[in-house]
């Protein structure tokens, strides 16, 4: 497990030190492709801002490697890339930076929903386009133009089938089952509806314990850390829910460091979301149940959104990317070679 760790720590010191390096130029230059490339009908690069909320997951960093390998100078585009570092602060000023350098499009991958209003309205009143990446806003539909991502009421929804079809499935759907939820970050998007979709499916087991939900940040230290202590506090448990797969790697870990197991074979059922690559080594040695994708290829969408847009066309509010899940009882194998992340 340790040497798939580290490489996840290695992309992401790659992917911050690229976008330092973006942070560093003259005003208008980004972290975009070397080269000249084709243009736009216009004869020009189309100049796309896109505020990363981090690079806190390996998810994460897939979700910006897909926009830097889709926005190119090659492809007609100029990407100016800021990774806010988890800080809200960090994504208004680099909205506002976007609208200052005049860009043609601002793209934001929000960290949380709430407190985007002002920032969206000067791009709106600059004319630029804003489109929602990931996660969502609580703000008026008419600050920006669409949404890309996942449907996460939805994933949670379907987490909740998924468990009920299982506990069916190993005679145990009239015990008591205790379960633990390890969320992501407070606000957003993610989190609220994974909660939510699984909370809506909770609701109509009455045997269902929801012992309790600590915030793991999205991230495997934090996942690792609030798992020990929920293994202190609770000695049945029967079920961790954890919202991305770096808290479910951490949840393994601490698991696994309190004696007990987890798996197919072991004491505690683990679902995790996103079912990247590096979770599906978890499943084939048996330690996560199943995993919900969360695909994070965001950026050839969001590249066809943007040349509709260029030609005129009107774009669907919300766009949720394809999505499905992965178990036990698949062959991971042979599902994890077609994976590109």
């Amino acid at each position: 497990m340790r040497s798939r760790v580290k490489k996840g720590l290695l992309i992401s010191a790659l992917l911050l030190a690229g976008l330092g390096a973006a942070g560093c130029g003259r005003e208008g230059e980004g972290l975009s492709a070397a080269g000249q490339g084709e243009t736009s009908a216009a004869g020009r690069l189309i100049t796309v801002g896109f505020s990363q909320l981090g690079s806190e997951s390996d998810w994460r960093i897939a979700n910006s490697e897909s926009f830097v390998n889709t926005f190119t100078r090659e492809n007609g585009y100029d990407l100016l890339l800021e990774n806010a570092q988890q800080k809200q602060e960090n994504q208004l000023k680099a909205i506002r930076k976007f609208v200052l350098q005049d860009v043609d499009y601002i793209v934001v991958a929000p960290i949380v929903e709430s407190g985007w209003d002002s920032a969206l309205q000067e791009a709106k009143n600059a004319g630029i386009p804003v489109i929602l990446a990931d996660r969502m806003v609580d703000a008026d539909e008419s600050l920006y133009t669409c949404y890309v991502g996942g449907n996460f009421v939805k994933e949670g929804e379907e987490a909740g089938r998924w468990l009920e079809n299982y506990l069916k499935e190993q005679g145990r759907s009239e015990e008591t089952i205790n379960i633990v939820t390890l969320q992501g970050t407070p606000g957003a998007s993610a989190a609220i509806g994974r909660t939510e979709g699984f909370a809506n499916i909770l609701e109509e087991h009455d045997n269902w314990n929801m012992l309790d939900m600590r915030n793991g940040e999205f991230t495997q230290a934090k996942g690792e850390e609030e798992m020990e202590d929920l293994l202190a506090a609770y000695e049945d448990i029967d079920v961790v829910v954890c919202q991305n797969d770096n808290m479910a790697f951490g949840a393994v870990d601490a698991i696994h460091a309190a004696g007990k197991t987890c798996g197919p074979k072991g004491d505690i059922v683990i679902i995790s979301f996103d079912a990247v690559k590096a979770a599906f080594d978890y499943m084939i040695e048996g330690t996560i149940h199943v995993d919900f994708e969360c695909n994070p290829l965001h950026g050839p969408r969001v590249a066809e959104i943007i040349q509709e847009l260029e030609a005129g066309k009107t774009v669907d509010k919300i766009q949720y990317v394809d999505e499905t899940y992965f178990d036990y009882t698949m062959d991971l194998e042979k599902l994890k070679e077609g994976r590109t992340y």
